[in-house]
């Protein structure tokens, strides 16, 4: 991996808040709040309504459950003015598919970074995060910042961003994720942890872990740039064992307030608990701080 230019940062202009009015998203909320507050950002809060299917109803009643689902909808517009009055804000209702929404918002609105929450599961569904969800994080060009019902931090706390933790596994959508952590690092004069997971090496294989260890050493070094070792000290952490696991021992046991990671675009759903995909899923959802995808 080569060393980040400090000239990559990120950039929050416009922050896109998804939610579906439920406890999970609006736990996210004020993550989406203090970030407009510090970076002067406005907050594009969207929800998306499915289209009406009034099944079993006769005719004759439409029209009255349409007028219900109006009078919801401002409701729901009314409470998203209230929680980001103090911030440049606008609030969408729309009817629609939520990714379709999702997307045509990023472009049209210029959107910086997204906001959610997301469930946190447990067993082998731990890997799946829902289809609105997944089809955000897969395909949103942005970076996108999740929030699991595990994190612990205030969001006064986790926006303060002073201890954020870097997990690579030096694929290219990894080094664009480097790139901004260590400019958060510079702009939150941050402490800064980069670290690499080896998995465990497999019988046959001839390289054994500390030959492994000691080159990837040398490649977390390589991710900071040179001028940036006047503000930052990074801490380099070689780990083995299964990278989900070991991410999330790092990131609770070194009290992050924020994980950074670098995800590859995927058109479908990871088929092994062991696939990149799914080692992404399981931290997302289990991690105790929020946590900053960036697509390369």
């Amino acid at each position: 991996m080569k060393a980040m230019e400090a000239k990559v940062r990120l950039s929050l202009r416009n922050i896109l808040y998804a939610t579906d009015f439920s406890p999970v998203a609006e736990s996210a909320a004020p993550y989406a709040l203090e970030l407009a507050r510090i970076y002067r950002a406005k907050v594009f809060a969207l929800h998306v309504r499915p289209f009406e299917i009034y099944g079993m109803a006769p005719p004759e009643s439409w029209p009255v459950l349409r007028a219900a689902a109006e009078e919801q909808a401002k409701q729901q517009a009314a409470q998203l003015d209230l929680y980001f009055a103090g911030v440049a804000h606008e609030a969408i209702i729309t009817d629609g598919d939520t990714w379709d929404s999702v997307s045509a918002h990023i472009e049209k609105d210029d959107i910086d970074l997204i906001v959610m929450g997301t469930h946190g599961r447990k067993g082998l569904e731990k890997v799946f995060l829902g289809s609105v969800a997944e089809n955000i994080l897969r395909h949103a060009p942005c970076p996108v910042l999740t929030v699991n019902p595990h994190v612990g931090l205030t969001a006064e706390d986790a926006i303060a961003m002073k201890h954020i933790l870097l997990a690579t596994s030096f694929s290219p959508a990894c080094e664009v994720a480097a790139a901004y952590a260590v400019s958060l690092a510079q702009e939150n004069q941050a402490h800064l942890d980069i670290m690499h997971v080896i998995e465990p090496q497999k019988t046959g294989e001839w390289v054994c872990s500390s030959e492994l260890a000691e080159g990837c050493a040398r490649r977390l070094r390589a991710v900071v740039p040179t001028e940036a070792e006047l503000w930052c000290k990074p801490n380099m952490l070689v780990e083995v064992g299964n990278p989900a696991e070991q991410i999330l021992n790092v990131a609770k046991a070194h009290r992050a307030e924020l994980i950074v990671m670098g995800v590859k675009a995927a058109a479908v759903a990871p088929a092994a608990t062991h696939s990149p995909w799914a080692t992404a899923h399981r931290i997302i959802s289990a991690a105790q701080c929020p946590v900053l995808t960036v697509r390369g």
